[in-house]
């Protein structure tokens, strides 16, 4: 069992949940295998601090070759990826975001 998110992690989680993530994981078209991947990085990001959450999104923009593939497959079958979320994400999950206590 993971420990309750903190209040940036929360707000990290919920943007990327209301952009990336939630779309996949209720649309009815989306593939096994896509709602599988968007779980998988659901539980990866949970397990991190906002500091690593902010480092693991921008690794994923960066791209792996798994990353790469996955974002190709979340385009192909119509869905917004963390490319689509970068500038507002940017905006909203800075130094500052990091550094402010909440």
């Amino acid at each position: 069992m993971t420990k309750p998110l903190g209040p940036k992690e929360r707000q990290i989680m919920d943007f990327l949940s209301e952009r990336v993530f939630d779309p996949i994981l209720q649309s009815p078209s989306a593939s096994a295998e896509l709602k599988q991947g968007v779980r998988y990085t659901i539980m990866r990001l949970e397990e991190r601090d906002a500091r690593a959450m902010v480092h693991y999104y921008w690794s994923a923009i960066i791209g792996t070759e798994k990353s790469v593939g996955f974002a190709a497959r979340m385009r192909a079958q119509g869905f917004g990826r963390f490319e689509e979320a970068l500038e507002e994400f940017r905006i909203r999950f800075d130094d500052a975001f990091l550094k402010r206590s909440i």
